[in-house]
């Protein structure tokens, strides 16, 4: 197990990815459910924490606990500094060129809420279009929609083929001077989809258009350069990156953040305040109003760390190696249908099983001891687009092993035998 602050010993790219190693890093990984060791398939609804995050948040509650930014004494010094440590780690996390452009929210949904409402309310008026893709996660349809409503503007929808992946001639088509932001998952939640966002936001930018990438799912996977993705805001969870719930993160550019107006108002956020006017922080405090989850960003913090000990590159390559042997596996399984098969996929796996319910799937896994989401997965238009309620989703972290694979593989067929198909 890795101690607080250590690192792992340096490995060149021709070291053995040693999963069993990184198991020991996390504690959960060795519940055992119904009597049968855990498997933990549902790492895109929230993925585990290693020792080092859970010894930091709890580091923070026992020896450093105090309000940041609001006191002389020696334990606010000591959070502030934890806490501002945190957001230079975010920053070098996403490559952004300012840490001012780290904007500290309580997650995706709260990120793209801020951007709907604060970029929306300046920029997006009556006549104009926001455009999302098929596959979009309800986070990033629903703050938009709320802003058409207000505004008068319309959501158009980038099309998609039956493998999950966007049409990129439609999308061009799509871009003209009427559309006045792009919203595009990198990695869909539901499908795997791996989107060709940099060129996506290529596209975009050349009418003048900014992009609003969700990284929900790519973050915790793939290596995120936001200079080199050129990209006008990116988003992103703790919670699916290996740290705490309730933080996450909104990269903007500065020329952006500047010019758009506060979120929510309160404390922190404020020069001066009198009845007669209020004057507002400077960048990144103008969109962070009131006490912060300050346990929650000292454990990204501390999940970064581990991530960048860990190296995402090899946490990439370990993951398609895992997705591909799934898909093989669990692809050959009669009655199987398989719901995004895109070129470029991470580790998510979407199926359905004729004349079962995924919910019934999922409840039987339960039994067996494995952990898989069942359900609509908060894409319901990608669902109606496959023609299904829902789907059962099997999705796949660098502490997962082939020997869960094959256990998910068996338990399947323990779900056929039950329903004897």
């Amino acid at each position: 197990m890795v101690a607080p602050g250590e690192s792992h010993s340096p490995e060149s790219s021709n070291t053995p990815f040693d999963v069993d190693r990184i198991r020991r890093d996390f504690p959960i990984l060795a519940t055992q459910v119904k009597g049968r060791p855990l498997v933990y398939l549902d790492s895109a609804a929230t993925a585990q924490r290693p020792q080092i995050v859970i010894d930091a948040v709890n580091r923070f509650y026992t020896a450093q606990n105090a309000n940041v930014h609001r006191g002389v004494h020696h334990l606010s010094e000591v959070a502030t500094r934890e806490f501002d440590g945190a957001r230079v780690k975010v920053q070098r996390f996403l490559n952004a060129a300012e840490s001012h452009e780290i904007i500290l929210t309580h997650g995706v949904t709260e990120s793209i809420n801020l951007v709907a409402n604060s970029y929306g309310a300046k920029f997006i008026g009556a006549g104009d279009e926001i455009l999302l893709t098929m596959m979009e996660h309800h986070s990033n349809i629903v703050p938009w929609q709320l802003l058409a409503e207000r505004t008068g503007a319309k959501v158009r929808v980038i099309p998609i083929n039956e493998r999950g992946e966007v049409l990129l001639d439609e999308y061009e088509k799509m871009l003209n001077p009427r559309v006045k932001i792009v919203g595009v998952v990198q990695i869909s939640n539901a499908l795997g989809t791996i989107n060709p966002v940099k060129q996506m936001i290529e596209l975009a930018h050349r009418q003048g258009i900014p992009v609003l990438v969700d990284g929900a799912q790519a973050a915790p996977h793939l290596n995120v350069d936001v200079q080199d993705l050129d990209c006008d805001f990116y988003a992103f969870s703790g919670h699916k990156l290996c740290g705490p719930t309730g933080v996450g993160v909104l990269y903007g550019k500065t020329s952006w953040l500047e010019a758009m107006p506060p979120f929510l108002g309160g404390g922190d956020m404020i020069l001066s305040v009198s009845f007669e006017k209020t004057t507002f922080n400077s960048l990144p405090y103008k969109f962070e109003a009131g006490t912060p989850d300050i346990a929650g960003v000292i454990g990204l913090g501390a999940a970064i760390d581990y991530l960048n000990q860990t190296r995402l590159d090899r946490i990439a390559a370990y993951e398609k190696d895992l997705l591909d042997y799934a898909t093989a596996q669990v692809g050959a399984l009669p009655g199987i249908r398989l719901i995004g098969t895109a070129a470029e996929k991470a580790g998510v796996l979407s199926f359905v099983i004729d004349e079962i319910h995924p919910h019934d799937i999922g409840t039987i896994l339960d039994q067996e001891g494995v952990a898989i989401r069942a359900g609509h997965h908060c894409a319901q238009p990608a669902m109606k687009f496959f023609g299904v309620p829902a789907t059962a989703r099997a999705s796949f972290a660098f502490y997962n092993t082939r020997a869960e694979v094959d256990a998910l593989v068996d338990a399947i067929t323990r779900v056929k035998q039950v329903f004897e198909i």
